[in-house]
């Protein structure tokens, strides 16, 4: 299922967020040219979903509206807040309401701001009729023009979202797809591996499966429900697992396998031990392998490998942080977490933090996902991960996993893909620089 793309851009919504007092988000709830331009439609997808901007993208290249502070209805409106305004990509200009016992009218095929800002439905058509009037003010003059687009947006109060994020994203279909390709023409840059390995690591709860789940999910376009997931108290995940990604439902298998294991624990009696996690990422376990803490893996253990190849390594470890848990891991947790990155590092694997559930630390996320890089909070809790494991804040990449409903949505996937992309970018820099030794490159040979 495609997402809903408003006309309005970047610029336009950053001027218009500007004409209210506070932060505030816009969420997308009708557009002409996709649910119809006729006021059955505009009125079923917004009627009685809080305060909202009607907004119209005239013929003449012109854009207007109008706000009101209170449910759209189909009656009469009084509101002190109620403007209409004008925006383009430069700035936007407000004029608010004189008399707001007449700020917002609904009538048969006629939506009025006054009389500055009508609205009007003939056929299958809209247009705008705009003319000075008492109510809101004589500065626009008298004019017809047909509407190419009307779009509803419900305006939510977001005290904690920045007017300008740190890091722009592009929230179109075609950036998507964009990034969707470079996963699946991923090459990895060594002529002794055709497949990378990628290690997730995190305590219970997390979200390791769940991303695993998310990135199936946004290249098959439903939600997929493999690997199972689970709220246990001890983790759902028991084995080392490994999972192709592939092009498509039933597609060819991209060069990129994500690998699930034992949630880390407290300590090295419960959960994922240190050992074994190394072990695990140096290639020693069988896939399948079940862990106990009080069963260390060792050449003993069946189906050990003693020389493993470099197809059988891990090649990139991502730590995933739940957000809504990082300010609270316990000092025990940490330790464990830094001394994993500090062996990773002496081996020089690659590693990054994947910062799951950042719709639930803000209002403004969990409305639309394309203000995960303008929430304070967001920031904040990317800041205390980054210090938590010692890493530049860069090397922490927020994502929204799913975890409801069975379709897949543009701005959720952009972000998981986004942070796919930087770690296939990481792991392409760390094969470059590896120089396999002969026996590897004959190992290889002999695959063929």
């Amino acid at each position: 299922m495609s997402s809903l793309i408003s006309r309005l851009g970047l610029e336009r919504q950053r001027n218009l967020q500007k004409l209210f007092p506070e932060p505030v988000s816009l969420c997308l709830l009708y557009k002409a040219s996709h649910h119809g331009f006729t006021f059955s439609a505009l009125f079923g997808k917004s009627e009685k979903q809080g305060k909202f901007v009607l907004i119209m993208y005239l013929e003449t290249g012109a854009v207007r509206g109008g706000y009101i502070s209170k449910h759209l209805s189909d009656q009469a409106c009084a509101d002190p807040e109620a403007f209409v305004f004008s925006v383009d990509k430069k700035s936007a200009t407000s004029f608010p309401v004189q008399d707001h016992s007449k700020a917002f009218l609904y009538e048969w095929k006629k939506v009025s701001f006054g009389d500055c800002l009508q609205l009007l439905s003939v056929n299958t058509k809209m247009y705008v009729v705009s003319k000075p009037d008492d109510i809101y003010g004589d500065f626009w003059a008298g004019e017809t023009a047909e509407c190419l687009e009307v779009e509803v947006h419900r305006v939510q109060d977001v005290g904690d979202v920045l007017l300008n994020p740190w890091m722009e994203v592009t929230w179109t279909e075609n950036h998507k797809e964009e990034l969707r390709q470079n996963l699946v023409s991923f090459k990895p840059t060594s002529e002794v591996l055709s497949k990378a390995r990628v290690l997730l690591l995190g305590p219970v709860g997390s979200g390791k499966s769940s991303f695993i789940n998310s990135i199936r999910s946004v290249m098959c376009g439903h939600v997929s429900l493999m690997p199972y997931v689970g709220t246990t108290q001890d983790g759902f995940t028991k084995k080392l697992k490994s999972y192709e990604i592939r092009a498509q439902k039933g597609g060819p298998p991209t060069p990129l396998t994500l690998c699930d294991v034992l949630a880390l624990g407290e300590s090295e009696e419960t959960g994922l031990t240190l050992h074994d996690t190394l072990e695990v990422i140096k290639g020693h376990v069988p896939e399948g392998h079940k862990f106990k803490s009080n069963a260390p893996i060792n050449p003993t253990t069946a189906g050990y490998r003693l020389a493993p190849a470099m197809k059988d390594r891990i090649h990139y470890v991502a730590f995933v942080l739940d957000a809504t848990e990082v300010l609270f891991y316990s000092k025990s947790l940490q330790d464990k977490l830094k001394e994993l990155r500090w062996e990773l590092s002496d081996m020089d694997i690659p590693h990054v933090i994947l910062l799951t559930k950042v719709d639930q630390v803000c209002k403004a996320v969990e409305a639309d996902v394309q203000y995960v890089y303008r929430s304070r909070i967001v920031k904040e809790r990317m800041h205390k991960a980054a210090e938590l494991m010692g890493l530049p804040v860069s090397f922490v990449l927020p994502v929204k996993n799913y975890s409801s409903g069975r379709s897949v949505d543009c701005n959720t996937d952009i972000l998981l893909l986004s942070a796919l992309n930087c770690m296939l970018l990481s792991i392409d820099d760390f094969l470059e620089d590896y120089t396999p030794s002969p026996q590897e490159i004959e190992q290889q040979r002999q695959t063929f």
